[in-house]
């Protein structure tokens, strides 16, 4: 199996590291020219890693070619480009419906779109992908869970909440900063912050069994410190204001549906 990738950014250099780590059964492993530090470093991890001569050379040497270009560039890129029908396609290009990338691509391939998040390349990633496709579901099993999607609205909506990594930061960045205000310094606050939520995300991987709200129950004393700032949480609209930037995430996606 050969591995092309068009576009060579944050999500293929974590992809192709996790395929490395995973030693995953490839041949070769393609990347485009484009971005050359980001290449040549990852030429540099491996033999089985190729920089293609430019996209072409990438989508020709591939059984398997994943679109890691930019929205905004993404049919100037992809239109000259001229692909075997036999081949499989991962299109990581957010927003963009598989009808179009088939006609920028001009060629009946298997096509599916996923959302790899940065840490496949430690194997803990978690990917979605529609259509399911045992191709990749493969290759992001090698790199940690793959979510296959029966609809592309179950679909778009793993992509809204994979947005969520933005909002995860910011809201630990507030905590550290009010850490700050009381007096603690950031290299502490930080220290502190960062393996307190990895301990609450490793009891939920761990208990599958359990909804998150059993999660927050388990782990909350009534009229307790953990029961009062969650219920002046909630009562101050922070779960409103959470749920209303997923629906607005959401309608962003429908739209770009509608006008494809």
């Amino acid at each position: 199996m050969r591995i092309g990738f068009v576009g060579t950014g944050i999500i293929t250099e974590a992809i192709v590291r996790g395929l490395l780590k995973a030693e995953f059964p490839v041949v070769e492993i393609l990347v485009s020219p484009r971005s050359k530090p980001t290449a040549t470093k990852l030429a540099a991890l491996s033999p089985l890693v190729r920089i293609g001569e430019d996209n072409q050379d990438v989508v020709s040497g591939s059984d398997i070619v994943v679109l890691a270009v930019r929205p905004q560039i993404a049919e100037k890129v992809l239109r000259p480009l001229q692909f075997a029908p036999s081949t499989i396609v991962a299109s990581l290009i957010a927003g963009v419906p598989i009808p179009t990338l088939l006609d920028w691509i001009g060629a009946d391939v298997d096509i599916s779109r996923a959302v790899p998040l940065p840490f496949v390349s430690d194997l803990n990633g978690v990917t979605a992908v529609y259509p399911g496709s045992d191709a990749l579901t493969a290759i992001f099993a090698a790199l940690g869970t793959v979510i296959n999607c029966e609809t592309i609205d179950e679909f778009d909506a793993f992509a809204v909440a994979g947005g969520l990594m933005g909002a995860y930061f910011g809201f630990s960045e507030t905590c550290a900063q009010w850490l700050v205000s009381a007096g603690v310094p950031y290299g502490k606050a930080r220290a502190y912050l960062a393996p307190f939520f990895h301990g609450l995300a490793g009891s939920a991987v761990r208990n599958p069994e359990k909804s998150f709200e059993d999660l927050r129950i388990g782990h909350t004393t009534v009229g307790g410190l953990n029961d009062q700032l969650f219920e002046q949480f909630r009562k101050d609209g922070g779960l409103q204001a959470l749920t209303a930037a997923l629906d607005a995430v959401g309608e962003r996606l429908r739209q770009a549906r509608r006008e494809a």
